[in-house]
């Protein structure tokens, strides 16, 4: 009887010591287990002018589009020159940006051709 009571102290004190283990391990390996950030690549900066010509060319795409006179080629080029921006490519936005107000100048001068429809 007696050496029954000490091998239930004994199962009993292993029990309490891995317990009070696993409550304080999942936070001790949180902690180290959280990879630090990493840096993100610096993007440069746009210049002024590449700017200005993205946003005059996002303002005549969305006016080609209010007259449904949007050509194809000048969405995509807006949306390479919108690309560009994200990547702080200033000359490919300025030559993307240039293509996609030239293309909806084109699609708006088609509105004054006249029908084909008979």
């Amino acid at each position: 009887m007696l050496q029954r009571k000490s091998h239930l102290a004994a199962l009993l004190a292993l029990l309490v010591a891995s317990v009070s283990g696993c409550a304080t391990a999942p936070q001790a390996e949180t902690k180290a287990a959280a990879p630090a950030a990493p840096a993100k690549p610096a993007v440069p900066a746009l210049s002024e002018a590449a700017v200005k010509a993205l946003a005059q060319a996002e303002a005549d795409v969305k006016m080609a589009k209010a007259k449904f006179a949007l050509w194809t080629t000048a969405q995509n080029a807006l949306k390479a020159a919108q690309e560009a921006a994200k990547a702080g490519d200033s000359a490919k936005v300025l030559k993307e940006a240039a293509f996609a107000s030239d293309q909806v100048k084109g699609g708006l001068e088609q509105l004054n051709y006249p029908s084909t429809e008979i």
